[in-house]
């Protein structure tokens, strides 16, 4: 089983929108039994006595117009809350997926260090290797779509190829 956590800043935007589109990925790949994806923050910003916010609805809205989400989709979009990295998910995990370098450098304060090299940039799986735009800063929630369907796109792909070599 290959298991991939996305992060970004507070889980409501980003890491979100990339954990559905790899899971709607992965389900049109035929191959959803073999993934387990999530999502998590490196702050507590969105999360309130326990209980993490949902998904942001401009999020939501752009998730849904390309299908992801949608009423009746078993992805869970509207189930989604967000919830904090911990330490323990260093083992869990294969991938840990972060959005900028921001969660770069939070992630190994968090985790502890890299040292199996779990560790990278959605958009170091592109051509055009850097941060995904944010859309709680930008208010572009399409360039950030764009973003990381990418990304996502080029994560599969690769691990797609390693399991065929």
């Amino acid at each position: 089983m290959i298991k991939i956590l996305f992060i970004c800043h507070g889980n409501i935007c980003r890491s979100p929108m990339c954990e559905f589109i790899m899971k709607d990925m992965v389900r049109k790949t035929g191959c959803e039994d073999e993934f387990e994806i999530a999502s998590a923050a490196t702050t507590s910003e969105e999360i309130w006595n326990g209980t993490g916010n949902p998904v942001y609805p401009p999020a939501k809205r752009v998730l849904m117009e390309h299908g992801i989400g949608v009423l009746g989709n078993e992805l869970g979009v509207g189930a989604k809350r967000a919830r904090l990295l911990k330490r323990s998910d260093y083992a869990r995990y294969e991938r840990i997926i972060g959005m900028d370098d921001e969660n770069m450098y939070d992630m190994r304060r968090i985790l502890g260090g890299d040292p199996d090299g779990k560790l990278s940039l959605l958009m170091d799986y592109t051509d055009r290797p850097g941060e995904v735009s944010d859309p709680w800063y930008t208010r572009d929630f399409n360039a950030t779509w764009r973003d990381a369907y990418e990304g996502c796109q080029g994560l599969l792909n690769a691990f797609l190829k390693k399991e065929r070599t």
